[in-house]
């Protein structure tokens, strides 16, 4: 039936709930007018519904397309009472009559939704599930019309039963406050800090068999000080604020510039696609970066006494037992390296999101391309330019973290007194051509690795947004220096302790670094501006 020139359906009245209702009318493309061969057009997209509300004359402020794209989700959202109104008017084709009678279906079927929500939480709480229960629940979920979304996002029961950990990592990200999670991990490690107040191994010392007496108490330890206390706060947050303006600021702006149909590609679909990525990322950061690790390097030296590792905070009890008790200090390094296996979970993830924001942007912007030609190039461009300098804060802060942790992995291994004198030590060693002859001993250094690791992951996403966003972009001079000082920084953590003065071109890429951090573009006043134009910059 057609009715002013559009597809008209009639209220079905089958006390069905606002998805089921919803779902069906977007199908089959309720409410859009005919296409030029006097047939429908097709069906509703999240854009083009949200364009037919935002052009009702009377909707002056109209309706937001993420409102939209939740009506089209599996999900448990319904429909505010302003917008029922907008979208009986499309599903009655302006008509008086038939817009009355689509606003009385549309809040009778989101009263149901209400309704069935409400016992849908219950079930979800713990009750038991009967046959008739299941059956009711599958249908609000969606399963009896998966015509408009792939069925691997359709089926909400079997993502309710398993743990969805990459939409729960994206989430610790992008809901509330941005400042949450940095503050959590800030928390995390000062608690961690009176502990050893308690316990009394913030400040100790260790005499060496060589004579070199070095500070190993734990807050002297700067790759727990340093890396949880600032550097990986400070990534956390980049990554937040890089994450939340990109999903909910600059996606959907490239998408309506670009005249693009995004609904079957959303951000949540994204993000489930990298669900085995987050899901490998967590257990070799429990398990190896955690329990393994904890296990070879505290647990058995405190139990059997001895090991081919360096002396630090952790097995001070193996020396001083009358300062700290054994029992004392497994407890305490169990709890420390959860902590510590949670926040690099935190960071490889952040590193992932990055990696998602990046191939997005580019599938975007061959797609808009595509579609509308050469002048949506300049758009893309910044756009993908403002994203690289969240990408290339974040891999700065991602190898400072590395940094960190190898000197402080080499320093137990100097003639240091403590890794300020030792750092010094080697700059006027550099500056007044003095050798650095103090002893050395020979340990294992299972740091030296997972810095590597950190170091590689954040300079691959690096490299591979300058190759997706880089090549062809009027941007290139600013990611040129930009490369220049993540290379710079990357020498200076591989040279580590490989000569004396290696402090002096550290110190120097440092710097840079810390200056990248403010204005990522080391770019004149016209570059920085179209940089700081952008909302994710």
């Amino acid at each position: 039936m057609f009715l002013n020139g559009k597809l008209f359906l009639s209220p079905p009245q089958d006390g069905s709930d606002f998805k089921e209702l919803f779902k069906r009318l977007a199908a089959a493309g309720a409410g859009r007018p005919l296409g030029s061969d006097g047939f429908p057009a097709g069906p509703w997209t999240p854009e083009l519904l949200a364009e037919a509300i935002s052009q009702i004359d009377s909707n002056r402020i109209g309706v937001d397309l993420r409102t939209v794209q939740l009506w089209f989700q599996e999900n448990d959202k319904g429909i505010s009472a302003a917008n029922i109104r907008w979208l009986a008017r499309v599903f009655g084709c302006d008509d008086p009559v038939a817009t009355s009678e689509w606003q009385i279906e549309l809040s009778a079927a989101q009263s149901k939704l209400t309704a069935k929500r409400r016992e849908w939480k219950r079930v979800g709480n713990g009750d038991a599930v009967g046959a008739r229960d299941m059956e009711s629940i599958a249908t609000f979920a969606g399963e009896t019309d998966p015509r408009t979304e792939p069925p691997r996002y359709t089926d909400a029961i079997e993502s309710g039963r398993r743990l969805s950990l990459a939409r729960k990592s994206e989430a610790l990200f992008t809901d509330g406050s941005r400042l949450n999670l940095p503050a959590s991990v800030f928390a995390g490690i000062s608690a961690l800090g009176f502990l050893s107040f308690t316990i009394g191994i913030h400040n100790v010392e260790y005499g060496r068999p060589d004579g070199v007496v070095k500070q190993v108490g734990f807050l002297w330890t700067a790759n727990w000080t340093f890396v949880f206390m600032v550097f990986l706060p400070l990534f956390l947050a980049s990554v937040s604020e890089a994450v939340t303006s990109w999903k909910n600021q600059e996606r959907p702006r490239i998408i309506r510039c670009g005249g693009l149909e995004e609904s079957y590609h959303a951000w949540e679909h994204i993000v489930d696609d990298l669900s085995y990525s987050f899901w490998a990322v967590f257990l070799i950061c429990l398990l190896f970066a955690g329990l393994f690790q904890w296990i070879g390097v505290c647990l058995i030296p405190l139990v059997h006494g001895g090991s081919n590792f360096a002396m630090d905070w952790s097995k001070f009890a193996i020396v001083q037992p009358e300062i700290v008790s054994i029992p004392e200090t497994i407890a305490f390094t169990g709890l420390a390296y959860l902590y510590m296996c949670l926040c690099f979970y935190l960071l490889f993830s952040g590193l992932i999101l990055l990696y998602a924001i990046v191939d997005d942007i580019w599938k975007l912007g061959e797609a808009a391309r595509n579609r509308s030609g050469a002048h949506v190039d300049l758009d893309l461009d910044e756009a993908g330019f403002g994203v690289m300098r969240w990408v290339f804060r974040c891999t700065v802060l991602g190898v400072l973290i590395a940094t960190v942790m190898k000197l402080q992995s080499s320093y137990l291994t100097s003639s240091g007194e403590n890794i300020l004198a030792w750092l010094l030590s080697d700059l006027s060693s550099a500056l007044y051509e003095r050798a650095d002859a103090g002893n050395r001993f020979s340990y294992t250094m299972p740091t030296h690795y997972s810095s590597l690791l950190v170091a590689i992951s954040a300079c691959v996403v690096f490299l591979y947004g300058a190759i997706r966003l880089g090549v062809g972009s009027q941007f290139q001079i600013p990611l040129y220096k930009m490369s220049g000082v993540v290379a710079l920084l990357v020498g200076g953590y591989l040279l580590i302790d490989a000569f004396s003065g290696f402090s002096l071109l550290l110190g120097v890429a440092g710097l840079l670094a810390i200056y990248g951090l403010v204005d990522p573009g080391f770019s004149p006043a016209r570059a920085s501006k179209s940089g700081n134009d952008q909302s994710v910059s």
